[in-house]
This record gives structure tokens, sequence and C-alpha cells, in this order.
């Protein structure tokens, strides 16, 4: 009789242990902070731009928010009417620079010659590991 009342409590106590531990809702991901954080940049326009002769040169960037530039890289300027369509969209990957886990501004910068300077940019948002940027150039 002992070891059944022994063995209930046992029991009993472990079941309470078990659920009184700090549960997450199923879809939870912590914040990992040594999980590589990727960004994604895609390049296309879905426009008709055959007959745009002018000269546009993108910048990919990741930013801190305060316009600290962690990684940015230009390039090669090219005809606005070679810009590719999605079906033949430039990607490029690029991790982030010291795995910084704050939130960061990333996407395109952009000069069209004789016109002026625009940029296109998304929030990548702390505990978030991959961002894609997609960016439809419009003119």
């Amino acid at each position: 009789m002992k070891k059944n009342i022994a063995l209930s409590i046992l029991i009993v106590s472990i079941i309470m242990i078990g659920t009184s531990c700090k549960k997450y809702p199923s879809d939870y991901i912590p914040n990992n902070p040594t999980a590589p954080r990727l960004v994604q940049f895609v390049l296309f326009s879905n426009n008709e731009l055959s007959n745009d002769n002018g000269t546009v040169t993108f910048t990919l960037a990741i930013k801190k928010t305060n316009g600290d530039v962690l990684w940015d890289s230009v390039l090669a300027p090219m005809k606005i009417k070679d810009i590719p369509s999605l079906d033949n969209s430039l990607f490029v990957e690029k991790y982030v620079p010291g795995n910084d886990p704050s939130l960061l501004k990333v996407g395109f910068l952009y000069t069209i010659d004789n016109v002026g300077n625009s940029s296109f940019t998304v929030p990548f948002e702390p505990g978030e590991t991959l961002k894609k940027v997609g960016f439809n150039f419009q003119r």
C-alpha cells in the first residue's frame, strides 16, 4: 500500500512539473542569434521598357537604421531596356556581415542618368533569418 501511495505521489509530481513548464505555441521560433541572416535580392521589371535607352545604376544594400552601411554592392550600369523580366530576374544572395541581429534596412538604391536617385528598401526585423527583397522596377 505504501508503495502505491509513493508511486502515485511520484507520478502526480512528474505530471505537475511537466505541465508547469513554460510552453510556447507550436509556431514559435526562438530568436537564435547564431542563426545566419540571409538577404535575397531579386531585380526585375514587368513593364515594357524596350524603347527606354536611359542608363540606370543599381546598388544593393544592407544598412542599419541609423544609416550605417553594413554591406553594399554596385552593379554595372545598364540600359533601362535591359532590366530583366521576372522569368530572367537578377538574383543575388548575401549573408548579413557580422550576423548583425538588429533591425536593418535592405534593398536597392538606384540612379538614372540625367534624372536622379531613388530607392526601394524594406525592413529586416530582428529575429528574422531570411529576407527576400523583390524589386519590380517601374519607370
